[in-house]
């Protein structure tokens, strides 16, 4: 596998001049989840996700399906949901964001009734209400655990910051090709892919365990659990700077003796040597099929 390439056409669609403009701050992501959750316990599940969904947002359910068009069409999503971004991370332009972290749902009053686990959002910027929008959501579910997530929330790096592209295909190719190379490598060899793609501090969440934090511990598991991954992709994106973007697809997986589909979204960032990279990767069980 060899990135090179896909670098060098990366960089070859963007302008080096910077925008005259001030540098987003992570505390813009970190804010909008916070009062997403706020308004989910005043109003309700589905009239909190109605509120913050972005027109193209979709959630998993299990296939990528509008935000909209499934709250819209539910009378109620019934319990309640509460959670706490502790990763976190904004473009330097501020038009793309995300973070991740644990959540509690509960439907009934005794502590059986909880369910635990983690999600990872993908924020956009509405550039009609200069907000951040709910742009895609997905989550994993495992045993409640008892120890606390180390915060992981960095700043954008602002000398990134780039001219928007004036090509609206070309940023969207890039990481396609990028995510198609992933799944490529996984054919032949998981581990070899993610010690390739996988930054040291990334994050890997699987249904029914914690989520793991660093490509050692990743690696690790996906040895240990005997995993091995056929994916396809599905969409992409990124932000105008040129540092942040995401992908997702189906996945069929085999581990060990259990071979399950999913869906996957990959978070990727780029490096100083202007190379793509995985932060975050999640799996979302599709239970149903």
């Amino acid at each position: 596998m060899n990135k090179v390439l896909l670098t060098v056409a990366a960089l070859s669609c963007y302008a080096v001049t910077a925008v005259a403009q001030k540098s987003a701050t992570v505390q813009t992501v970190v804010t909008a989840e916070e009062d997403f959750v706020k308004l989910a316990a005043r109003k309700g599940i589905k009239e909190a996700f109605l509120a913050v969904a972005d027109p193209e947002g979709i959630v998993f359910k299990p296939d990528a399906v509008k935000i909209t068009d499934f709250y819209g069409k539910i009378d109620k999503q019934p319990g309640t949901l509460t959670w706490t971004p502790k990763l976190a991370r904004i473009s330097a332009n501020g038009d793309l964001a995300f973070t991740a972290g644990p959540y509690v749902y509960q439907n009934g009053k005794t502590e059986d009734d909880k369910v635990y686990g983690d999600y990872v959002s993908i924020w956009r910027l509405d550039q009609a209400t200069n907000k951040l929008k709910l742009l895609l959501d997905a989550g994993i579910q495992h045993p409640q655990s008892d120890k606390g997530q180390l915060l992981d929330v960095k700043e954008p790096v602002s000398e990134q910051r780039v001219a928007p592209s004036k090509d609206p295909f070309n940023p969207k190719k890039i990481i396609i090709d990028n995510d198609q190379q992933f799944n490529q490598g996984l054919k032949i060899s998981a581990l070899g892919t993610y010690k390739e793609f996988f930054l040291p501090e990334g994050h890997y969440y699987f249904p029914g365990f914690e989520p793991m934090a660093g490509i050692d511990k990743t690696m690790k598991f996906v040895a240990n659990q005997a995993v091995s991954v056929t994916a396809q992709t599905i969409d992409a994106g990124r932000a105008s700077s040129n540092d942040l973007a995401y992908s997702y697809g189906r996945a069929r997986i085999t581990k060990g003796n259990i071979v399950g589909n999913y869906n996957y979204v990959r978070i990727w960032e780029m490096d100083a040597k202007h190379r793509w990279n995985v932060l975050v990767e999640i799996f979302s069980a599709i239970e149903n099929e």
